[in-house]
């Protein structure tokens, strides 16, 4: 079944355009899972949310030491933050959702000029990168563009409803993975550059799942419970839907999609090099009976492509007889490998280096 799915190259929106009621099989999460859910919280009377960080005072000295000391709050105990006043304008914001939402109400036709799970491709658009290795296939399809791309300069192998939005957004992100990286740097009590030395932002991607409307919500999942493999990684949303959740103190948070807000996360590779100081969180995403939902995430990932023998480890400044390192050197061409072929569900890629 999974292969004659996947052959129609028509992804989850196909099924729900088909007029479909009942989720497949392949999407049913197992019944021990269902039966193990935990308690969400629905931010009520004790509401919890990750940190808000406004960062409209960053070129102030006494604002930026403030915005530090918050980043690494939020990225020794949540892993997570979101970000306000970060410069990028409303409207690339809204150009960006827009603009995969028109990819995807594209004809099955247009679309699947783009489908492949060829990891050496620009851009390619699909339904679950780990269909084939995953216990259970996500309600999502995907389109994922790495950049720079082969010709910085060249757009023209980008999808002509999302070219120019993506084209813009990216210039923003970019910018804004370096602001980042400098405040994750500074928090660690490193030289404000030290992440950016190392080519933290060098490579990104940009993954633009779409999530359609889902008849069973209760049956499915939109993302498995999972940590990020890279960097960092940086989450624009579409409103109106509450679908992705954070795993903090026991339980399942909701975070809310706040107006010109972005989402901030630590992956896996930045707790890696900041020797544990910084924490790489669990988080998954739910489905609903309404939709679509969008989300653009851009992960940083480092001269993957470029450096694919390039080796990262627990930082030197934060070692220490006190601090020996708690985690192995990685290859970071072997690294990103392995994690883009098993099951998201199935892998967490700091297992395997810890010291």
């Amino acid at each position: 079944m999974l292969k004659a799915f996947d052959e129609t190259n028509a992804g989850v929106k196909g099924l729900v355009d088909s007029g479909l009621q009942k989720v497949p099989k392949i999407f049913v999460r197992p019944s021990d899972e269902l039966a193990q859910e935990l308690t969400t919280n629905k931010n009520g009377i004790h509401e919890i949310q990750i940190p808000v960080i406004d960062l409209s005072d960053i070129q102030k000295p006494e604002g930026r030491k403030r915005i530090v000391e918050e980043v690494k709050i939020a990225s020794e105990t949540w892993g997570f933050f979101q970000v306000m006043n970060h410069g990028i304008p409303t409207s690339v914001l809204d150009g960006m959702i827009d603009g995969i939402r028109k990819f995807n109400d594209q004809d099955v036709e247009e679309k699947k000029k783009y489908y492949s799970r060829d990891i050496k491709r620009r851009v390619r658009y699909h339904c679950n990168y780990d269909l084939f290795t995953s216990n259970t296939a996500c309600w999502k399809d995907t389109m994922i563009i790495t950049f720079p791309g082969p010709d910085p300069t060249d757009h023209h192998d980008l999808p002509a409803p999302c070219r120019e939005s993506t084209v813009e957004y990216s210039k923003h992100v970019e910018i804004l993975g370096n602001i980042l990286f400098g405040l994750l740097s500074e928090a660690l009590g490193l030289d404000i550059d030290h992440l950016n030395n190392m080519d933290c932002s060098k490579e990104y991607r940009l993954h633009n799942h779409y999530y359609p409307a889902c008849p069973e919500p209760q049956l499915a999942i939109g993302l498995h419970n999972h940590s990020d493999p890279g960097l960092l990684t940086i989450l624009l949303q579409s409103q109106g839907i509450n679908a992705l959740q954070v795993f903090f103190q026991g339980q399942w948070i909701d975070v809310q999609p706040t107006p010109g807000g972005l989402v901030i996360n630590i992956g896996d590779l930045l707790q890696l090099v900041s020797n544990g100081k910084f924490k790489s969180n669990k988080h998954r995403v739910t489905v609903s009976s309404i939709g679509p939902r969008i989300s653009v995430a851009c992960f940083f990932f480092g001269p993957v492509h470029e450096y694919g023998a390039k080796i990262y480890g627990p930082i030197k400044e934060l070692i220490s007889e006190e601090n020996p390192p708690i985690y192995k050197d990685v290859v970071l061409g072997k690294y990103f490998t392995k994690a883009a072929t098993v099951g998201l569900d199935t892998y967490r890629a700091l297992d395997n280096y810890k010291v």
